[in-house]
């Protein structure tokens, strides 16, 4: 029987005035993993993986600023400042070395806590970008219909609408039950508007390009290959970026390819853990 996860009633630390709310799960004697979610997503994101990690490590899944249980100050937000909130979260834990696991968004602010933060050991990287010029952007369509729902939806509807470019086209009819689960935990974790739209200008100003360089830790990159909103272009810019980084990218991958193939990146995790931890 797996120890299972759990999302709420977790520990919390407070930065600068700002609580990050955190969820602690599986071996306290294991080695650290830390999971950094997307613009938006709550921490519920990654209880797959958790799941998958929860008998070997020690799970860590904080809320980023203005999402879920922790705080929502006002905006903009940097990337760099989510960084110093996850940086938190390893001191609070007492944490000497962390496998960092981040996925778009959450990929940036794991790149970010790896430059300035040397309790980095590794770093696995999810449907993200290093940002800056070279980076593909998300395409201007794809931006418009993550943003703004139909005036007339009702909050499930909108949940849906606003995901749609991050599934691939027939995962609400192969998994609805599915859908209808990851609706309900959105509608309670995930950020507020304000906060939500306090991130987007974080992944906008993002830029580590000239920085990725200097990284020396174990990086592995996956990335879904029909990604809509973080074009799979940018897993070959940062393979080429990071100097001990391998790519892998996923057939027909969506933007939550990690969701969706959930069985074969988990695994796929667990073996690169395996290597570095």
């Amino acid at each position: 029987m797996g120890r299972g996860v759990v999302d709420h009633g977790m520990p919390s630390v407070t930065r600068d005035g700002v609580t990050i709310d955190y969820a602690v799960d599986g071996d306290p004697d294991g080695p650290t993993v830390l999971l950094l979610e997307g613009l938006g997503y709550g921490r519920w994101m990654w209880r797959w993986l958790a799941e998958a990690l929860v008998d070997d490590y020690e799970v860590l899944r904080p809320d980023n600023r203005g999402t879920g249980d922790s705080d929502v100050p006002e905006g903009p937000y940097t990337v760099a400042e989510m960084a110093a909130d996850a940086a938190a979260v390893l001191d609070d834990r007492g944490v000497d070395a962390a496998h960092v696991c981040g996925a778009s968004m959450g990929g940036m602010i794991a790149q970010e806590l790896a430059l300035a933060d040397d309790r980095v050991a590794s770093l696995t990287l999810l449907c993200t970008s290093p940002g800056g010029d070279d980076a593909a952007p998300t395409p201007p369509e794809v931006q418009e219909h993550i943003f703004s729902a139909p005036e007339d939806a009702d909050p499930r509807e909108r949940v849906r609408y606003l995901m749609e470019p991050a599934v691939s086209d027939g995962f609400y009819e192969r998994e609805p039950e599915l859908v209808d689960r990851i609706v309900d935990w959105r509608l309670a974790g995930d950020a507020t508007p304000a906060g939500r739209e306090a991130q987007a200008a974080a992944v906008a100003a993002f830029d580590a390009s000239d920085r990725l360089g200097d990284l020396s830790v174990p990086t592995l990159i996956l990335h879904g290959t029909a990604d809509r909103v973080l074009p799979v272009e940018n897993a070959d810019l940062l393979a080429e970026l990071l100097p001990h980084a391998e790519a892998e990218l996923f057939e027909g991958g969506p933007h939550l390819f990690f969701i969706e193939e959930r069985e074969r990146v988990n695994d796929r995790v667990r073996t690169f853990l395996g290597e570095v931890a």
